[in-house]
């Protein structure tokens, strides 16, 4: 039965190769007999005009085997971002009724490219580095508005994420990587002194700063008096996140087909105590170590 089925998508995968841009107009909506399988895999090609790229994706359990192929993705956003050899999760959605009989949603971006390949402008050739950065308002968890420019004289890490992201190697990981490094710098009075983290949530709807307050004493460890002092979580308004994520190059959009989905792309940035972009560390392969470090020699 899986040889079957893996034939019949393959055909449809051939078919699908030889649409032209009228891709673009596919129907993103699913029936609700649709059927969704989560995906990972690797990016071999990119067509931008047809809203297609093909991937490189592992075993998809119970309904086919890894193989190459092209995926149509109606989601504008990942334009952007999806370069050969970046790694991706994403949701493939199988529809029948569709005018795509299948699509990639819920995409989930990690550019990390194979070796050989040219690696997309992160460390200290992304066009940010040596910016200052700008004067944009954020409310933290205790409900204090502070900006970035207010850490002159400090180095520090920011990153970006929302509250209720499902992803392990996305949100999640950021999450437990800056409350592992908090409680590292907070054991160095070296680096107390100088260096600080901040993560930004793009979800204001949702992510109060309340709300970011409990997220944060679940990855701190200490609920009954979580130190925020190292490690802040903010939000701002729409506009203002919008801002400061343009800044640094984050995409994200709400999912078309389930509201409470944001896509996005991995965006953690070094500042320096100058109030300037020191070093983009690339999507989610960064270590905690490489973070510590990225900060400590930042500040000198």
């Amino acid at each position: 039965m899986k040889y079957k089925i893996v034939v019949i998508l393959s055909l449809v995968l051939i078919a699908a190769s030889c649409k032209n841009a009228d891709v673009s107009n596919a129907n993103a909506g699913a029936s609700a007999s649709a059927k969704r399988y989560p995906l990972k895999g690797t990016v071999v090609s990119v067509d931008k005009q047809n809203k297609t790229a093909k991937i490189e994706h592992e075993d998809i359990p119970g309904f086919m085997e890894a193989m190459t192929m092209d995926f149509p993705i109606h989601e504008t956003w990942v334009w952007n971002d999806l370069t050969p050899g970046s790694e991706i999760q994403a949701e493939l959605v199988v529809d029948n009724g569709a005018k795509d009989p299948f699509w990639l949603e819920k995409i989930g971006i990690s550019a990390a490219p194979r070796p050989g390949q040219e690696p997309p402008p992160t460390g200290e050739n992304a066009p940010q580095i040596g910016k200052a950065v700008p004067d944009i308002k954020l409310t933290d968890q205790d409900g204090k508005r502070f900006s970035l420019v207010d850490y002159r004289g400090k180095a520090v890490a920011v990153t970006f994420i929302y509250r209720e992201c499902p992803l392990p190697e996305y949100c999640i990981k950021m999450s437990q990587n800056f409350s592992d490094a908090a409680n590292r710098i907070a054991l160095d009075p070296g680096l107390r002194e100088k260096t600080r983290l901040v993560s930004v949530s793009f979800d204001p709807a949702r992510d109060t700063p309340e709300k970011l307050r409990q997220y944060g004493q679940g990855y701190l460890g200490n609920a009954a008096k979580p130190d925020f002092s190292i490690w802040r979580l903010a939000v701002g308004t729409d506009k203002e996140v919008r801002a400061l994520a343009d800044f640094f190059g984050l995409k994200y959009e709400v999912d078309a087909n389930d509201k409470a989905i944001i896509n996005h792309s991995l965006v953690t940035a070094v500042i320096g105590p100058d109030g300037t972009v020191k070093k983009l560390l690339p999507g989610n392969r960064w270590t905690v170590d490489e973070l510590v470090a990225s900060l400590a020699q930042a500040a000198g």
